[in-house]
């Protein structure tokens, strides 16, 4: 069935059908368009929504994302924007697919459409055309064929008047004669013009106007064709897109629940827990001076978890202050007691530095810094300054990180010997010799690597091989200044090098100008001046004072070199000018 036979009189009906088409598309392509912007529109909003919650660099809440239950809200922040930019996938292949495509085509149907229409009204203007002709030969032979019958009719009516003459006769037949000739032209011409009318009037309704039509409804097919693939696409767009967004929304879901054991393995510090606190029995006639004059209290188990320590083992803030004219005797190194006559033998000639190694070994106590211009450089590159299971953890990336640079340079060795190889068999590819710099370079490289390598590994077998853990004990000391049999340094017979007590130095120290002397000394005692804040010096060293004891039991010296720091009183023989 076909528009060009079955509506060969519905022009009119078929005009507004595939004008009405040609809206539809229109309309289509505005609602996509509109779609789009929607889809854009939510897309801009969703991506503004998840910079919004996003971390900023550097900041605690980025830090807290090392979290399961905080990486699984940052996925989703994430997964959001990959949502977003699926919609607006989504909006462009809707713009590319329908919107520009279906606009194309609109406007080549208009033009096809506006051509089928000219031809079929030129057709019927050329069918109206000879529809006025015949009309006009027919009039005209109407009119002439009536003159004839007036002029035959004059002409009989003359021939039978008695009164007529012959010439008026003769003239009237002749004129009836000239009338009937030409209404039989007029006739002639008007079947003619029938026959030409007919004629074209079968070609415009069977041909013409049928071909036209059949073109119509064939352009109009093809938009409906058209139109079906436009409302497949729309559906196909979001269709494929929609495996990534699953994927997406699926992401979402995978929220972790381990965040104890992440806790857990982040922050152990490795240390043992605190051992127990010594009895110290006071009764057994212990010197109060000597345990007065101790470098410090063992912390209790409660003061090291109070809310005020940030850390386990931060034994010091780092906007502490405390002046020398604050310190009280509990927190001073000991002054030794002249009364109790010289120091016994198992201190040697330097009881307080014995004193200070077996404290180190049982105990870090909290002592405040004193103010001095040297500062305890932290050696980072080991992380001595890091807990023990954390140190390990940092030395062993830091071994693989090595690791996989050391066999890149191996592969490249390898490679570059391969390649000599084959230029010393075949000179035309290349020089050998060009390479002589890489292969150089390659082998200082691994040197170095290899080299750090057995730096690292050494300090991690020395992090994992002694356990670094803390024991806090208590240490008591007898009269003769021995001590207790049960305390780590009794367990014993060498004493273990002397480890800083202090962990720390004053953050805001401003350096200051060199005080004039206010006297001199002379060294009785070797002083190791192992702490923070305390200056070596060996007997009978003359130094020059530049602050005298303010009741704590320590005096501030400078070397002629310029070092300052805090001397025992009662380990040098202080002259003070007048």
């Amino acid at each position: 069935m076909d528009w060009g036979t079955e509506l060969w009189d519905q022009y009119d009906i078929l005009d507004k059908h595939t004008q009405s088409g040609l809206d539809l598309v229109e309309k289509y392509v505005k609602f996509v368009k509109e779609r789009t912007e929607i889809e854009q529109n939510y897309a801009k909003q969703l991506r503004n929504l998840t910079k919004k919650y996003s971390p900023k660099r550097g900041s605690k809440e980025e830090q807290e994302c090392r979290f399961s239950n905080h990486q699984a809200f940052l996925d989703i922040l994430n997964e959001m924007n990959d949502y977003a930019g699926q919609r607006e996938l989504i909006a462009e292949n809707m713009m590319i697919n329908i919107c520009i495509e279906l606009t194309k085509y609109l406007q080549e149907l208009k033009q096809e459409r506006k051509m089928h229409l000219s031809e079929a009204k030129k057709a019927q203007q050329s069918l109206e055309s000879t529809y006025k002709q015949l009309d006009n030969s027919k009039k005209r032979f109407e009119r002439e064929w009536k003159e004839a019958e007036k002029a035959a009719q004059y002409a009989d009516k003359t021939d039978h008047d008695l009164n007529a003459t012959k010439a008026d006769v003769e003239k009237a037949k002749q004129q009836a004669h000239m009338r009937t000739h030409i209404a039989e032209d007029c006739k002639n011409d008007y079947a003619a013009q029938l026959q030409k009318y007919n004629k074209e009037q079968n070609q415009f309704y069977f041909t013409d106007m049928p071909h036209v039509f059949n073109k119509l409804q064939d352009m109009d097919e093809r938009r409906i064709n058209k139109m079906a693939q436009g409302y497949i696409q729309f559906a196909d767009t979001e269709r494929h897109v929609m495996p990534i967004i699953g994927k997406c929304l699926e992401g979402m879901t995978k929220a972790g629940t381990n965040d104890s054991a992440v806790l857990i393995e982040q922050n152990k510090s490795g240390f043992d827990r605190p051992g127990d606190l010594e009895f110290e029995d006071y009764s057994q006639g212990i010197n109060r001076a000597s345990s007065d004059s101790s470098l410090g209290t063992p912390k209790g188990p409660m003061e090291l978890l109070s809310k005020n320590r940030n850390k386990t083992f931060r034994l010091f803030n780092k906007k502490s202050k405390l002046s020398s004219s604050s310190l009280s005797p509990s927190t001073a190194p000991p002054t030794p007691s002249l009364a109790n006559g010289p120091p016994s033998p198992k201190f040697g000639r330097d009881p307080l530095s014995y004193c200070l190694k077996e404290i180190n070994k049982t105990v870090k106590p909290r002592i405040s810094s004193f103010r001095t211009p040297r500062r305890t450089s932290v050696d980072t590159e080991a992380f001595t300054h890091l807990p023990p299971e954390q140190r390990r953890k940092r030395l062993q990336q830091k071994i693989d990180g090595i690791s996989k640079e050391l066999q890149k340079e191996i592969d490249q060795s390898e490679a570059l010997g391969k390649m000599k190889d084959v230029y010393e068999k075949n000179p035309q590819m290349g020089d050998p010799a060009s390479l002589a710099p890489q292969i150089t370079q390659t082998a200082v490289n691994m040197e170095r690597l290899r080299g750090e390598l057995n730096k690292y590994e050494s300090w991690l077998a020395e992090a994992g091989g002694r356990g670094d853990s803390i024991r806090y004990s208590t240490l008591s000391l007898n009269n003769n200044g021995a001590h207790n049999h049960n305390s780590p340094a009794a367990l014993s017979d060498e004493p273990e090098p002397t480890q800083a007590i202090y962990t720390e130095f004053d953050d805001d120290f401003e350096e200051e100008e060199l005080s004039a002397p206010i006297g001199q000394c002379t060294a009785l005692y070797n002083f190791p001046g192992s702490s923070e804040g305390t200056i070596s010096m060996q007997e009978g060293e003359v130094l020059a004072v530049v602050e005298e004891d303010k009741g704590d039991g320590w005096t501030r010296v400078r070397r002629t070199n310029g070092d300052e720091g805090y001397i025992p009183t009662s380990y040098a023989n202080i002259k003070l000018n007048k």
